[in-house]
């Protein structure tokens, strides 16, 4: 059985990516029992925070987030982030295949504004990916000449 196969994780990631749903992040985990197969660890409705309540030190994981932006209430838009995370205690092992293993998930979670590689939960500040949604996203209306 390969990295990704389970079809319950193609599942998730498109319940992320659908409108008509309240699910807006999945973390995708590594399951114990088999250490080179991702499974469905955990999804809900409540954002970042929510995530972040499960991502683990001693563990990484692959997350997935749709985030509503908008300028205004005319211009809603839906981006999504990608997240790799790898804990500070995480195995040597599995620090090494990571990499090689994100290519392999990203063949299924294939669409997102930004990727953040994370160990910490202090990588994970919803301003900060807010300002990379926004400069991801091209055109910035609500920026002050001051910004530039």
């Amino acid at each position: 059985m390969g990295l990704c196969d389970a079809p319950e994780i193609r599942e998730a990631y498109e319940d992320v990516r659908n409108d008509d749903t309240q699910t807006n992040w999945m973390l995708l985990e590594f399951d114990e029992n088999k250490n080179n197969v991702l499974k469905v660890g955990n999804k809900g409705s409540d954002g970042l925070d929510e995530l972040k309540k499960h991502l683990k030190d001693n563990s990484a994981a692959f997350g997935y987030i749709r985030v509503p932006m908008s300028n205004d209430e005319l211009s809603l838009r839906i981006k999504f982030v990608f997240l790799v995370w790898c804990g500070t205690n995480a195995g040597i092992m599995r620090r090494a295949k990571l990499s090689v293993q994100k290519a392999e998930v990203t063949n299924v979670i294939s669409n997102s504004s930004i990727e953040i590689a994370a160990s910490e939960q202090d990588d994970l500040d919803e301003n900060e990916i807010m300002l990379m949604l926004k400069k991801a996203g091209g055109a910035n209306y609500d920026r002050q000449a001051s910004d530039y």
